[in-house]
């Protein structure tokens, strides 16, 4: 399974790559996700946090 933001949700989105002569592939956007200590309900813990969430200062850390 692939790392979500245990904040906002944020997880790999389905994109497309488009060459200059316009051939097509699939790929995969990924999101910045980061483990990181963080205090929840008062204990510290380990959770997966975007990089967006963690600038924004959503998550305090331990």
């Amino acid at each position: 399974m692939s790392k979500v933001c245990a904040i906002c949700g944020k997880g790999p989105v389905a994109g497309r790559n488009v060459s200059h002569s316009h051939r097509v592939s699939n790929r995969t956007i990924e999101p910045n996700i980061q483990s990181v200590r963080a205090l929840v309900d008062g204990k510290p813990k380990k959770i997966n946090v975007c990089t967006k969430c963690l600038k924004a200062g959503k998550v305090v850390k331990a």
